[in-house]
């Protein structure tokens, strides 16, 4: 199964194994990763599940942020980087075992 390796604010890693199909901020809400809150449950409706894609994988994570997603980051607690997303947008492959996302330091 893949895996994310998810970096807090302050550095701490955790290494979570998510399946295929899901996204990346289930993945972390199901394993306790604090630093992604996922208000809306992933319905693209807040920014509480902004992380920062490590840009090794910004290429990677599959299509490019839509207007809505891009709408969102713009009310997103920290600041918003090019490599910004919101984590539930990002749907686990394969492919994308390893991918790494930096949390901010805050999703409110």
């Amino acid at each position: 199964m893949p895996t994310v390796n998810y970096i807090d604010a302050d550095g701490t890693r955790h290494v979570v194994e998510v399946p295929p199909g899901e996204n990346v901020m289930r993945g972390a809400l199901y394993n306790n990763v604090t630093g992604i809150v996922g208000e809306c449950g992933g319905g693209l409706s807040c920014a509480t599940c902004h992380c920062y894609v490590d840009p090794a994988w910004t290429g990677r994570v599959g299509p490019p942020a839509s207007q809505d997603e891009r709408d969102l980051l713009q009310a997103a607690a920290c600041e918003v980087r090019p490599n910004s997303r919101l984590s539930c947008q990002i749907v686990m492959t394969e492919a994308l075992d390893g991918l790494t996302v930096a949390l901010p330091q805050t999703q409110y």
